[in-house]
């Protein structure tokens, strides 16, 4: 089918505001944890890496219920996948409010994250399947900006909720938000299953999986989205614990508040599809993850504003770079889009729960500094993945530059 032949649905793609809340409600669970965490330490009477790990715990069931979509989603209904899986959200998440001790809050994140990552990586694959080429930059960007908001607002509210009616309130409340997540879900996104390609893609779910992983450019995205999100859970987890420490001393309420760093990425992460049509894929991810290096050092100040502001940077440029790597990974398939997206997202959770683990017993045993660096480490690596992000032009003898926003000639 040539694009003048379209449907105007799939030309004109998914209203933007629509998909951003959309992912804003999938994914404001994720997070929100995090902005409590240092209550949750003394709930529990646990240290902060075991804390931390427990609080994304998310991540593992994110990881595995991604590739079990990527394997299976082309049997999945999309609106009745995304939306029953946002309805059974809302139960682990109420649970967690009589969570009795730490072994049953991490089973029960676990089993957020399997929910949430069904709903997450189904929506993606509607976006690839619903908006044409030129459009589908600013769909994924609309979507990850609707991520950069769950962040702001969710920590915001988590910490707010916590500090005025404690922490149980703060579960049933994010529960609420599942259900109308499920209910938005449900009237927005239109039923069905992708359409079989013609000439199509590997028929065994297994054997798509092995292609992809076979296309060198998406290896490379799928390491990268590893790095960017062990380096944004290593800051943004256990800043908390040095935010509320002396010298900086904070209160849980402007704890809160603190997380309006993540205003200016709401602004910036919707250019992440255009400025990467213009400069290329790779300058674009390079930027951001150098933008978040910048903030990462800004972090070892004693200096509140400097704290913040490197708090700032890191969000600015981890949100930017994913954006950017979510859209390519959607133009770098050449096939089974789905797949892709679950695998990358596989991969970027995985890192999600390294970073937790490893940056935790980093931070417990050696010290903020020192987790500092690994962040620093983890941004490097992410630089070093950026340089194979190519697309292979059809037709065309040699790779290209991934920019996003232009079609495949």
């Amino acid at each position: 089918m040539t694009p003048r032949t379209l449907p105007v649905e799939r030309a004109a793609g998914p209203s933007a505001p629509l998909v951003a809340a959309i992912a804003f409600l999938t994914l404001v669970d994720l997070f929100a944890a995090q902005a409590i965490v240092s209550m949750l330490t003394s709930h529990y009477g646990v240290t902060p890496a075991e804390m931390g790990v427990a609080v994304n715990a998310a991540t593992i069931g994110m990881a595995i219920a991604s590739l079990a979509v990527a394997l299976f989603s082309a049997r999945l209904d999309r609106r009745l996948g995304i939306a029953a899986s946002l309805l059974l959200l809302s139960v682990p998440t109420a649970l967690l409010a009589f969570a009795p001790d730490l072994a049953t809050f991490s089973a029960l994140r676990v089993t957020q994250g399997l929910c949430m990552a069904v709903a997450f990586t189904l929506t993606l694959a509607w976006l690839g399947e619903r908006a044409a080429a030129a459009a589908s930059a600013g769909a994924f960007a609309a979507y990850v900006t609707g991520n950069v908001g769950s962040n702001l607002l969710g920590r915001l509210l988590a910490a707010g909720i916590a500090d005025h009616f404690g922490v149980g309130t703060v579960f049933f409340t994010f529960a609420a938000l599942n259900l109308c997540g499920a209910a938005l879900a449900f009237a927005v996104v239109d039923p069905g299953r992708p359409a079989a390609a013609p000439g199509g893609g590997p028929a065994a779910p297994w054997a798509a999986v092995f292609a992809h992983l076979a296309n060198p450019a998406l290896v490379a995205a799928f390491l990268l989205g590893f790095s960017i999100l062990f380096a944004f859970i290593g800051v943004f987890t256990y800043v908390n614990f040095v935010l509320v420490a002396p010298p900086l001393g904070l209160g849980m309420m402007a704890l809160g508040t603190v997380y309006f760093v993540f205003a200016p990425s709401m602004v910036t992460t919707p250019l992440a599809g255009r400025i990467a049509a213009r400069v290329g894929v790779r300058a674009a991810v390079l930027l951001g993850l150098a933008v978040a290096m910048a903030g990462a050092l800004c972090l070892l100040s004693a200096s509140l504003a400097m704290v913040l502001a490197g708090m700032t940077l890191v969000g600015l440029g981890t949100f930017f770079a994913q954006g950017v790597a979510t859209g390519f990974v959607g133009r770098a398939a050449t096939h089974d889009r789905s797949a892709a997206s679950g695998l990358y997202l596989a991969s970027y959770f995985a890192g999600g729960l390294v970073g937790a683990s490893v940056l935790g017993q980093v931070f417990d045993r050696l010290g903020w500094s020192a987790t500092v660096l690994g962040v620093c480490i983890a941004l490097a690596a992410g630089m070093a993945c950026a340089a194979r992000l190519t697309l292979r032009a059809r037709g065309a003898a040699g790779p290209q530059d991934g920019a996003i926003g232009s079609p495949a000639r």
